[in-house]
């Protein structure tokens, strides 16, 4: 199956999970009593309505014909959801190395129109050089086999392709702590080269990068990076993604939660140095490493 020139698959899963749940909800049948009447097992249908699996569709036209669903057109709609949803992308290669959620993650940063990334400890992945990037795995994940964070330095540089796709859409906001371009990651020289890198990725016309100083204290939600991601269509709601202390990568898409984040993210812009203030900041700390 070849590479899919629309939609980011996840963004169709998304939004064909979605359409499922609410047809479900309108039936007024439970998920056991769906997954009895089609002699299913309960988790198919719950990894299918929570989109971690797709769905043949031949079991989804079933499934349709089960919840009354008649209408052609939307039955088609559904169909052609499904199909798009099962297209397969570039970084489906890294599949067997990059952990499951990190790949989700690359499809909704790939689908979105704006994404909003907080940074407490480190360089965001999109705006890492490849020393940096290096570093971060070999003592980060001291487990993890070298020619497995060989490939996922590579997955991060090809993510980067983002960046240059000649304006926006999509956009990126990136706010980092002071602590993540003052920490020397890889030594001297490698910070240095990391620095001018944020100074030139500035430039960017679709690139937003600001830094939260020290002065600026405690604020909430700045233990952890977070990032939200927003999508073109009105009817793909925003996403979120946490890291978790050990480090894995959540998920959430809880509405009221997003709103929190999103809050705290613009909360955090007004306490930064702003867009010329941090490339004040920046070029004032490449000086000091020369």
């Amino acid at each position: 199956m070849g590479t899919s020139d629309g939609p980011s698959p996840v963004v169709q899963r998304r939004r064909l999970r979605g359409a499922l749940r609410r047809i479900r909800h309108e039936t007024g049948e439970t998920q056991e009593q769906v997954a009895a009447a089609m002699d299913w097992s309960l988790s198919k249908l719950i990894r299918i309505e929570n989109g971690s699996v797709g769905i043949s569709t031949n079991d989804l036209k079933v499934l349709l014909g089960h919840y009354g669903i008649v209408d052609r057109d939307r039955i088609e709609e559904l169909i052609a959801l499904a199909r798009a949803a099962k297209e397969r992308s570039w970084w489906r290669i890294y599949s067997g190395i990059a952990p499951p959620k990190l790949l989700q993650f690359v499809e909704y940063e790939a689908a979105a129109m704006i994404a909003r990334n907080f940074e407490p400890q480190l360089i965001p992945g999109l705006l890492q050089t490849e020393k940096y990037a290096s570093e971060t795995f070999r003592k980060l994940g001291p487990q993890i086999p070298k020619d497995h964070a060989d490939s996922l330095v590579a997955l991060r540089m090809k993510r980067q392709e983002l960046l240059e796709q000649g304006g926006p859409p999509p956009w990126f906001f990136f706010i980092m702590d002071e602590a993540v371009v003052r920490r020397l990651v890889g030594g001297q020289d490698v910070m240095r080269d990391q620095i001018r890198h944020l100074i030139e990725l500035a430039d960017k016309d679709n690139v937003t990068m600001e830094i939260v100083p020290y002065s600026a204290g405690l604020s909430l939600g700045m233990e952890r990076p977070f990032v939200v991601f927003e999508f073109p269509e009105a009817e793909d709601e925003d996403v979120l993604y946490l890291e978790s202390v050990a480090g894995d990568l959540i998920n959430r898409d809880d509405q009221e939660e997003i709103y929190t984040y999103r809050e705290i993210f613009e909360e955090f812009r007004r306490k930064s140095l702003g867009k010329e203030g941090t490339m004040d900041f920046l070029h004032e700390l490449l000086d000091e490493m020369k």
